[in-house]
């Protein structure tokens, strides 16, 4: 069935908003020093969305902030180049927001590092923003919960941004990414994420995140370091969604991811409640795989991509959880895979 709560989604472009990232990826045994190499890869879960868009014909531009000097104009190019309209980017500030993880790990474990403070995008300030005018032929918003996690200030203007979006009639959807070392400045989610949602047409994450950040209830026996039976989460995952929907009555779609630790590799599978029905994909396993970065990010462009193109529920799920899983065994943070290529996953896992 076609969603037609989203039917206005695909008219004009997609715009997110986030942090543009450099993830400086030192290995795990310290043979960086020695052998001199540091790789690196610029990033950010805002990002990482618009970039999978740019490469899957969607029109997708993206707003941040970064310093006025010769290497931001390298990258803001250089992502330009893959097809993101980069035309709202500010120039202000001094400093990129940097953060270290060896390839393979997870951003929810503890061997991330971060150097965010007083980048030019955690600098920025209610009234740096003119929405009205960076919403020009825009459709749909998209932003996550790092935002508002960096400072009270960005939590605002993400206020500021959704309002403008709803009032605009732009579709908003919202990434509940969970980064406990970014919440610093004395609010807690629950104080500011249950702002934003009332606005938000697509809200992503999983159970606990939606526990945490949002306020929905949680069996008590579900934890996230365990192991669960798939009929136990799928009930979690109807649940919560309908919580969130009955709580946010604009939110009109709601996902949920299922990934679980496989040896070296992982478990996958996810979810999608609109319509009044929960759609479950397939489940991906895997032994081995590359790197855990911006595989969310890309399940939820998979998302984006499919309302957009007003595909069924069933249909947009399976391309979003396929993205997802194909995005586990490209070593950088953002896709660099095509619709071909995605599909050409779906179906070799079929």
């Amino acid at each position: 069935m076609i969603d037609q709560d989203f039917q206005g989604a695909g008219k004009g472009k997609v715009l997110s908003f986030g942090e543009l990232l450099l993830r400086i990826c030192p290995d795990g045994n310290g043979m960086w020093l020695a052998e001199n190499k540091l790789p690196f890869y610029i990033g950010g879960a805002e990002l990482n969305v618009a970039t999978a868009l740019a490469l899957w014909d969607v029109p997708s531009s993206y707003l941040t902030a970064v310093p006025d000097h010769a290497i931001a104009h390298d990258i803001v190019n250089s992502v330009s180049g893959i097809g993101v309209d980069m035309d709202p980017v500010l120039f202000s500030g001094d400093r990129f927001g940097i953060y270290y993880l060896p390839k393979g790990k997870d951003l929810k474990n503890a061997s991330v590092i971060y150097d965010r403070a007083n980048s030019s995008y955690a600098e920025l300030k209610t009234g740096d923003i003119d929405w009205n005018n960076a919403f020009k032929g825009v459709s749909w918003f998209h932003f996550s919960a790092i935002c508002p996690a960096i400072s009270q200030d960005i939590a605002d203007i993400c206020l500021q941004a959704v309002k403008a979006a709803s009032e605009k009639g732009i579709t908003v959807s919202l990434d509940l990414n969970y980064r406990s070392k970014l919440w610093k400045y004395g609010k807690e989610p629950l104080e500011i994420l249950p702002e934003l949602a009332p606005y938000c047409t697509l809200i992503m994450g999983n159970v606990w995140a939606s526990n945490k950040m949002l306020g929905t209830t949680l069996h008590n026996s579900l934890t996230e370091n365990g192991e669960y039976e798939r009929d136990i989460l799928l009930e979690q995952a109807t649940e919560t969604s309908k919580e969130i929907i009955a709580a946010y009555p604009h939110c009109k779609a709601v996902a949920n991811t299922f990934r679980f630790d496989y040896g070296q590799g992982i478990r996958y599978y996810t979810t999608l409640y609109t319509q009044g029905e929960l759609t479950v994909s397939r489940e991906y396993i895997s032994t081995q795989i590359l790197d855990k970065v911006g595989s969310g990010d890309c399940f939820m462009a998979g998302l984006i991509y499919g309302f957009y193109h007003q595909l069924p529920a069933k249909e947009t799920l399976a391309f979003a959880t396929a993205a997802a899983y194909d995005k586990l065994f490209i070593p950088s943070d953002a896709t660099t895979s095509s619709v071909a290529d995605v599909l050409k996953m779906k179906t070799e896992n079929e």
